[in-house]
């Protein structure tokens, strides 16, 4: 803090003489507290150190009980959170695009177009993945894309698709240590139309095209994804009770031109799995978007 001071005003009066020798008043009567006994130096001391220590500890538990709050709760010994069965995936960035090419929602792209190398906009495979040799994400031809159709659906599916004449198709698969088996698919058609197209044939009379292994399917109750990624749609699908060898879930993502199939299967009725499902689904609907 700075200390004031106040000079007198340039041309102000000097104080009378007689002020300044003005009669000192006698004192009055002595005051009682100041007429008590003064406490030994000793003991002043001892109060002033105890007072310095508890303000010190006082100090370090305020300063304890907020590092505390300011932490994670998983940074915290024996406050660690359950993991929910989230994978762990590599650190995600959009791949690049040619010179003076839009992203695909971009404003100067009203068609809605991909312009990047569609294989990197694939997910990549989590840690502990083994990833699939023959959907090791690169080109693949629509009879792999087919594949994951009952066997019944195939022909017209690929009849559509000769209609459609889609320009590209990608694909990735990997298996994780608890079984769990995922394989996605991009399918990249001439213009939004034909993507939209495609996936209306899939859902033709209100009835979703049936996945091989899981004849039949319900609308996926517990996916909150919808609408967190602008521009695109997804459906996503859960195999109904009585399950066939695997449950299997699955979805789509419908993304400008592109169209996405995420497909995920596992032994057994482990409902947790559909957190990593979840996972994937928004994931890759945020590479395409």
């Amino acid at each position: 803090m700075t200390e004031q001071t106040t000079d007198a005003p340039a041309g102000a009066a000097e104080p009378a003489p007689d002020a300044l020798a003005a009669p000192v008043e006698p004192a009055g009567p002595a005051d009682p507290a100041a007429a008590a006994p003064k406490p030994p130096r000793r003991v002043l001391r001892a109060v002033v150190r105890w007072t310095v220590v508890a303000a010190v500890f006082g100090g370090l538990g305020a300063g304890t009980a907020f590092g505390i709050t300011s932490m994670e709760r998983t940074d915290v010994p024996g406050l660690a959170t359950e993991s929910d069965g989230r994978w762990e995936y590599p650190e995600l960035s959009l791949p690049a695009l040619p010179a003076g090419a839009p992203r695909p929602y971009s404003d100067g792209n009203t068609a809605e177009i991909h312009h990047a190398d569609l294989r990197r906009l694939l997910l990549p495979a989590p840690a502990g993945a083994t990833v699939d040799k023959k959907l090791d994400g690169g080109w693949a031809g629509t009879d792999a894309y087919l594949s994951e159709y009952e066997k019944g659906k195939r022909a017209d599916l690929a009849r559509t698709l000769r209609e459609l004449a889609p320009r590209h198709a990608v694909a990735r698969g990997w298996t994780m240590p608890d079984g769990t088996s995922t394989r996605i698919y991009l399918v990249r058609f001439n213009s939004t139309a034909f993507a939209q197209s495609f996936m209306d044939s899939l859902t033709d009379s209100g009835s979703e095209t049936p996945l091989a292994g899981a004849p039949r399917t319900e609308l996926d109750e517990g996916w909150h994804g919808a609408g967190k990624v602008s521009g695109t749609s997804t459906y996503v699908y859960d195999e109904t009770k009585p399950y066939g060898e695997e449950r299997v879930r699955h979805g789509y993502v419908v993304a400008g031109d592109t169209l996405g199939l995420v497909v995920q299967s596992r032994k057994g009725e482990d409902t947790a799995r559909g957190v990593p499902f979840h996972q994937t689904m928004i994931l890759q609907t945020q590479l395409l978007g």
